[in-house]
């Protein structure tokens, strides 16, 4: 009998990055779950975002069939990454197992993760106020990547999650950031884009959200993840972080340089 040829290659900061960029940089996706009715699989697309900690954002009507199936057994898998041209089995994509936790109304973390996904999809608020719709906070247990033919890879929770005892000052102080960035230093959020994220366009981008790991940048259908060099560790590393990076986008745009630690949807 032919011993089997594990496929799986050891997760290393690259694949780590790759899953993290996947998550954070994923508008919709598609989530399966079980039908209660039929007791099979039942996958439809969703829109998404990301808590601070990474943990993927979801908001559905109860009139919805996955809906349903969250009801019955929380138990669900979301599958994020675009497919980009060509084959679309060659480019990266990644599943997450997840447990999905309805977020009721009076839930502490509710406005939190309210505005979080309302930043990401700012669409959805012709909706979200809607009685029948509800947020789920998706808690993912485990998660397969796929980087393309060959890299395949196996992800923990804790590898795809952010952690640190900072998370929930940050979650306190991004509403106020955000404002300001997009108020008072658009010309700055455009050099991110066009420096971070190497974008081809600067006209249009807002900041949608900061966390420890980094921020969301959105222009129209457009979306980037720009990654910090160094997590946050507190709300002051947020202003510091934030100039210092102000200061080299507009340094390399007069020297006309590029840089680029972005994920793009």
């Amino acid at each position: 009998m032919t011993e089997r040829k594990d496929v799986l290659r050891e997760t290393d900061a690259d694949a780590i990055r790759l899953a993290r960029t996947l998550l954070r940089s994923a508008r919709h996706g598609a989530l399966a779950v079980i039908d209660p009715a039929s007791g099979g699989p039942l996958a439809s697309r969703v829109a998404v975002a990301t808590d601070h900690d990474g943990a993927p954002i979801i908001l559905v009507s109860a009139l919805s069939g996955h809906t349903a199936g969250l009801a019955a057994d929380p138990r669900c898998s979301l599958l994020l990454g675009e497919p980009g041209k060509g084959d679309p089995l060659a480019h990266p994509r990644i599943s997450i197992a997840c447990v999905a936790e309805r977020i009721a109304r009076d839930d502490e973390r509710f406005r939190r993760i309210a505005r979080r996904f309302l930043s990401r999809n700012p669409k959805a608020r012709l909706y979200a106020d809607f009685p029948d719709f509800a947020y789920f906070r998706l808690e993912p247990q485990r998660a397969s990547l796929n980087g393309g033919f060959g890299k395949a890879f196996a992800l923990s929770r804790d590898e795809l999650l952010t952690s640190g005892e900072g998370i929930a000052s940050i979650a306190e102080a991004e509403a106020g950031a955000v404002d300001h960035m997009n108020e008072d230093h658009a010309d700055a959020v455009a050099r991110y884009a066009v420096h971070y994220g190497r974008s081809d366009i600067r006209e249009g981008w807002v900041m949608t959200g900061i966390d420890a790991d980094g921020f969301d940048l959105v222009s129209g259908d457009r979306a980037l993840r720009i990654f910090f060099e160094t997590p946050l560790g507190e709300p002051a590393d947020m202003h510091r972080t934030l100039v210092a990076m102000a200061v080299a986008a507009r340094q390399a745009e007069a020297a006309g340089k590029g840089s680029g630690a972005a994920g793009e949807s």
